[in-house]
């Protein structure tokens, strides 16, 4: 840590000797097991909030907004409270309330399902029409364990055993179990081409991302060498010029920027020559037509010949009017893992996509179009017979990309609570979040404390947000939920980090 920030601490002389005592204390966490229900010591409950009141009211933390909750599972009490009841933004600790409310509403065991169907007869190997590809929502086709690969090879051998080695039509992507605006409300115009911001989609192919490549042209002056992935429904603009060597100690830099009026993404800046390509994934515009288009490719890769386009049902719709009638018949149906797989990635790599499909999924399985807003109303529902009061949060979108979001580090306990209470959900939920020190987006934190290995919790960040909301075990093996949430700071990120994981290394070094 930087001396200015070890000077801007050392007000928290309490919080800094107990970390001292930390690093001297073995490493070994402490084995898991109920809480002796013995009484509460005041003493020791009184020197854990002085300690915690000391991290969060110290003078480096004068221009930030700081709210904090903890309470014992195992003895239903608060430990420390500041500004608990405090509406605060949440960034990804949003994706708590996300993943509980569908838990609780689909299921640990939900499946989304994907298939190809058609209309069309099979004569002599050729498919006489379209091929339609009806999407659930399943946000786990992407390269991501190589997943997209195993499916489009089990489409192709079942396309191929119905004996289909072509395709005389189109590719449609039938996206109609969600609505078409794919973007969360409040997500900010100026970072829509960051693969983070991806739009949602009823057909969703890798994380609904395409690669953008960037080289250096062949002389120095010369334009830079752009190629993106087909089906992305951008057009490049490429403003990016070779530079001096990498030798001469010129650095570059490429920037990217997507037009807010028109289908166009401008990539900007330096590349020396020489240098290596840089690949980025960033959102594309249409989901469902990059995942027809992929699919289409995927195909032909594969030896089953398409003669039509890839299309996007809502551009065709009118064609297929004659078809309303008509049922389709499935060629081939795939489930994708079930939703405890798929929410350990949504939690350990704070996948934003999955966050919003599962909102919009809960939406869909009230009986109607899969919506954010339907699944708002699906979330307030089982939060109301949670007993989490409706003013404990203010919930926008899935994900906490939404500037929007507004939750009370009380009610996170409280959801943390009623998670770890119920036995359908405590060990599903407690393993899809990141370990401290191993795993997830804090594999690199808390090491070297008892905190490691034994906190597990959900971290979240934007713009002068940062939040950390999770379960920690104390010395005594007293289980803790807790909630920290960080607002408006000026301090570097990794500092306002750096408070969140000592006050949680105070909680694992409590003891009463």
């Amino acid at each position: 840590m930087p001396s200015s920030t070890r000077r801007a601490i050392t007000g928290l002389t309490a919080a800094v000797a107990l970390t001292s005592a930390v690093a001297c204390s073995a490493h070994a966490v402490p084995q898991a097991g109920p809480a002796t229900p013995t009484k509460a010591s005041l003493a020791a409950v009184r020197d854990l909030r002085t300690q915690l009141e000391t991290v969060f009211s110290g003078p480096a933390m004068a221009h930030a907004t700081w709210g904090v909750h903890v309470r014992s599972l195992d003895h239903g009490d608060t430990l420390f409270d500041h500004n608990g009841g405090k509406l605060m933004m949440p960034a990804s600790n949003m994706k708590i309330l996300t993943l509980a409310a569908t838990a609780e509403q689909l299921g640990w065991d939900y499946q989304f399902k994907t298939s190809l169907e058609t209309t069309a007869p099979v004569e002599n190997g050729v498919l006489r029409g379209d091929l339609f590809v009806r999407g659930g929502g399943d946000p786990t086709l992407s390269t991501r364990g190589k997943r997209e690969q195993l499916v489009f090879d089990e489409w192709t051998a079942m396309l191929k055993s119905a004996g289909i080695t072509m395709i005389d039509g189109r590719i449609i992507g039938d996206d109609q179990a969600f609505e078409d605006q794919g973007i969360g409300p409040g997500w900010s115009w100026d970072y829509l081409e960051a693969g983070y911001a991806a739009p949602v989609g009823a057909l969703q192919y890798n994380d609904n991302t395409a690669d953008l490549t960037t080289a250096p042209g062949t002389t120095v002056g010369s334009p830079g060498i752009v190629h993106l992935a087909p089906g992305a429904g951008l057009t490049v603009v490429n403003l990016v010029r070779t530079g001096e060597g990498a030798e001469s100690g010129v650095r570059g830099a490429v920037n990217i920027e997507r037009r807010i009026d028109r289908p166009e993404v401008v990539i900007s800046g330096m590349i020396p020559l020489g240098a290596p390509a840089v690949t980025r994934s960033i959102a594309v515009l249409n989901p469902t037509l990059f995942f027809a288009q992929s699919l289409k490719n995927a195909l032909i890769a594969r030896g089953i010949v398409v003669t039509g386009a890839a299309v996007d049902i809502g551009d065709v719709a009118p064609e297929l009017v004659p078809q309303a009638g008509v049922d389709r018949r499935v060629l081939v149906a795939t489930m994708s893992p079930p939703l405890r797989d798929v929410a350990s990635v949504l939690m350990k790599v704070s996948q934003n996509q999955y966050a919003e499909t599962f909102l919009k999924t809960v939406g869909a399985a009230r009986g109607g179009l899969g919506t954010t807003s339907a699944g708002r109303r699906a979330a307030a529902e089982t939060f109301r017979a949670w007993g989490i009061p409706d003013d404990g949060y203010v919930m926008s979108d899935g994900s906490g990309l939404s500037r929007y979001n507004y939750v009370a580090p009380s009610a996170i306990t409280a959801i943390l609570a009623r998670l770890h209470q119920d036995p359908r959900h405590r060990e599903a939920f407690a393993a899809t979040l990141p370990i401290a020190g191993k795993d997830g987006t804090i594999s690199t934190r808390m090491r070297r404390s008892r905190a490691e290995g034994n906190a597990i919790a959900k971290t979240g960040s934007i713009a002068n947000v940062r939040a950390l909301s999770g379960y920690v075990k104390t010395r005594t093996g007293e289980t803790l939920a807790f909630s920290i949430l960080a607002n408006d700071f000026v301090l570097p990120a990794a500092t306002v980090n750096w408070i969140a994981d000592l006050a949680v290394e105070i909680l694992a070094n409590f003891s009463r």
